[in-house]
């Protein structure tokens, strides 16, 4: 095996900065375990780029701090929604997780589920409200809203970490949390509450990916409560069982359903996809391309109940990176 030299992005511009910060570092113990050498480079919520507190030119065509593969642990706007990864295009360096275009489609849960509807995907209902239709019929958003019964969550729709979303109970809320939504963002997704469990499953791979085991995301505040941003980041505030509390032929239909949206999205490295399952019923709900990084996350925990150590994963991962860079570039442009 040869050391590489990884540069490791963490940080952002996004209101995940900290969560990032929390993978980077994560990241980078793990490589060095892997016996790489991991180079740390935090992006600044100014997005000014900067190693050891010094900030850094960066050059197209030049790479980046001499680094033979980049791993953007960068959550959210600006960081995964195709803006860096375009970037380090620019740069002609290799990176780990999905390109431009995959990122940003998977950013934006809207275009990510009518992607998902055209391929026949079973999800959730849903719907998409821009800012300005809101604003200029707000009585007639909310009545046609209603269809699709209580309770129902309001999301940015181009956000991660749960950060923005609202349940909402009754009608009479609707407004409030559509408010929430827009100062995150000028397009929301309003989506119908799913019974049953919610699951997750992480997915590596480039033309020929694998899935993990399923897990079932429990949450310890009990059956009222749900999977929201202090949930997912509080020391106890869920527990993930893996294999995931359903049939044999269940969990199969999940895996098989998660590589299917990984591949209909064009994504290449990693993906975590999350699940809503009720029996026989199995959902497609989200994708996320750069899931939360470190050794307990639950994409990598998926993978270590599967076989995967973590180091061997941020192997695989770097790998793939570099057999991707190196494949796209046979090409003539």
């Amino acid at each position: 095996m040869t050391a590489l030299r990884v540069a490791v992005l963490g940080g952002g511009r996004s209101s995940e900065h900290e969560v990032s910060l929390a993978s980077a570092a994560s990241v980078c113990e793990g490589l060095a375990r892997a016996a790489h050498a991991p180079l740390a480079i935090e992006v600044g919520r100014d997005g000014v780029w900067r190693r050891e507190g010094t900030e850094m030119a960066l050059e197209p065509g030049r790479g980046l701090a001499g680094a033979d593969v980049v791993f953007p642990a960068l959550h959210g706007p600006f960081g995964e929604d195709g803006t860096v990864q375009g970037l380090l295009e620019c740069l002609d360096v290799p990176y780990v997780g999905a390109g431009v275009l995959a990122s940003a489609l998977c950013m934006d849960k809207v275009m990510f589920k009518r992607l998902m509807a055209h391929a026949g995907l079973p999800q959730v209902e849903h719907a998409a409200v821009t800012m300005e239709r809101y604003r200029a019929d707000r009585d007639g958003v909310v009545q046609e809203l209603g269809g699709l019964g209580f309770p129902q969550f309001v999301k940015p729709a181009r956000l991660g970490s749960s950060v923005g979303i609202v349940r909402v109970a009754g009608a009479e809320e609707l407004s409030r949390a559509l408010e929430t939504a827009f100062e995150h963002d000028a397009l929301a997704i309003v989506e119908a509450a799913a019974t049953g469990l919610e699951v997750e499953c992480s997915v590596i791979g480039n033309g020929d990916p694998i899935a993990s085991q399923p897990g079932e995301i429990m949450l310890r505040a009990g059956e009222a409560g749900w999977y929201d941003y202090e949930a997912k980041y509080t020391p106890g505030g869920m527990e993930l069982i893996v294999p995931a509390r359903v049939p044999a032929h269940v969990c199969e239909r999940i895996r098989e359903l998660a590589l299917e949206a990984f591949r209909r999205s064009g994504c290449t490295g990693l993906a975590r996809v999350d699940f809503f399952v009720s029996g026989e019923r199995v959902l497609v709900n989200e994708l996320n391309t750069m899931p939360g990084f470190t050794a307990t996350s639950v994409f990598a925990s998926l993978l270590e109940a599967s076989g995967i150590s973590y180091p061997e994963l941020l192997e695989r991962l770097v790998n793939l990176a570099l057999d991707r860079h190196e494949s796209e570039r046979r090409y003539r442009h």
